[in-house]
């Protein structure tokens, strides 16, 4: 552990702050609530967006959905940055590379296939449904079809994310060893580069230098991925520099409401990359250091918790209401919040479904085995990862990917 995490270990949390940080176990890395915390808010982008799109209202009403949730899908960048981060944050450096495979597919897979079911027969019932076809369906559960853009929206639309998510892992690996042999500056220059790597593609992207757009394509969304690990790396060797929690998250604000004025698509990334990778550094290092923080409430950690099952079934439950609701159907501003809030109540009730019933049984199932084998030699405690890995040890607060 390094002198920076060490430090952290030791400075106690600001008193009256009812979410201090729970850290770890002494030797295991500190957990991080507040990325959990962030988790939610990023996944609510992307519901806001989705009810924007079903046009669930009207006049003034429509006008003001589009100016809060109509760059909701920048939401998917936070998750790839944060993805970065919290990996390398929690990566173990002994760890062999299947173990930390399998410990992914455990994360994402039970409720991906659970989703993708559910997909499958509402495309079978519902009139309104295109019906996949064989090839679509098996790309989908191999989490390729982000690698084909006629296929990315079949199906359970937002899982074209865990395909890049898919990718980010195989990769990680040769990233993470990568990382651990540059310093500070090495670090940082490869940083420079992943941030150049994103204005580069977006420019490209919005002057049509490709034959499809790249929005969805797994490896055009690596460098957001390096991003948020090489912030992670710095966070580790106690050298980061980057500014408080408070100006970080207004960064983040400003570049979001900045998306309309780029091309629709992949160049929203330019306007909100650096608000994001300086956001999570941010939230970790107030984590760490006991500074308050709003996403650390437990009400916000838990509902980070359900983040991932709520992203992967609210377009799902959307898609079934649009026949008894009809096509964009424009309501007054009281309507159009009460047919919201019955969908986001039902999606976050299937999430906490998920989460309880397949989620987290599935995952300790799928690594007992594991879990219960000794280990050849003693090992550091590690916290639970953003990415829900369980731990030989429960540690409270766990960061959720």
């Amino acid at each position: 552990m390094t002198t920076a995490t060490t430090r952290a270990l030791r400075t106690p949390p600001a008193r009256g702050d009812a979410a201090t940080a729970r850290l770890s176990p002494p030797g295991a890395v500190p957990s991080l609530p507040s990325l959990t915390g962030l988790r939610w808010a990023a996944a609510l982008l992307v519901f806001g967006l989705h009810v924007h799109n079903f046009g669930y209202f009207g006049g003034t009403g429509g006008r003001l959905m589009s100016w809060g949730f109509g760059s909701g899908a920048t939401g998917v960048s936070f998750f790839f940055v944060l993805s970065g981060f919290v990996l390398t944050w929690s990566a173990r450096p002994r760890d062999r590379v299947l173990a930390f495979w399998r410990r992914r597919a455990a994360r994402i897979y039970p409720v991906h296939l659970v989703t993708l079911a559910v997909a499958f027969v509402m495309a079978c019932t519902l009139t309104h449904q295109g019906r996949p076809t064989v090839k679509q369906a098996l790309a989908n559960a191999l989490l390729l079809h982000s690698w084909w853009r006629p296929w990315w929206q079949t199906l359970n639309p937002v899982s074209w994310s865990l395909a890049c998510e898919a990718f980010f892992y195989a990769a990680f690996p040769l990233l993470f060893l990568v990382l651990r042999r540059l310093g500070v500056r090495g670090s940082t220059a490869l940083g420079g580069l992943a941030v150049a790597a994103v204005v580069v593609l977006a420019w490209a992207d919005a002057h049509h230098w490709w034959t499809r757009s790249i929005y969805s394509f797994p490896a055009a969304r690596l460098p957001e991925f390096v991003l948020g690990a090489i912030a992670a790396r710095l966070v580790l060797l106690g050298r980061w520099r980057g500014p408080g929690l408070e100006a970080s998250l207004a960064l983040a604000i400003i570049g979001y409401f900045l998306v309309p004025q780029v091309t629709p698509g992949y160049s929203a990334t330019v306007c909100t990359i650096a608000g994001f990778a300086l956001l999570i550094p941010a939230a970790a290092v107030a984590d760490l250091r006991g500074l308050p923080s709003l996403w650390r409430h437990r009400r916000t950690v838990r509902l980070g918790e359900l983040s991932f099952a709520f992203y992967m079934i609210h377009l799902l439950v959307l898609r079934a209401a649009a026949p008894l609701l009809g096509a964009r159907p424009h309501y007054g501003a009281v309507a159009g919040l009460a047919v919201t809030a019955a969908v986001f109540t039902v999606s976050l009730a299937l999430s906490w479904a998920l989460y309880e019933g397949v989620e987290r049984p599935a995952r300790r199932l799928l690594l007992r085995s594991r879990s219960r084998r000794p280990a050849a030699r003693p090992q550091p405690v590690p916290a639970p990862q953003s990415e829900g890995v369980p731990a030989r040890r429960e540690v409270p607060a766990p960061v959720r990917d």
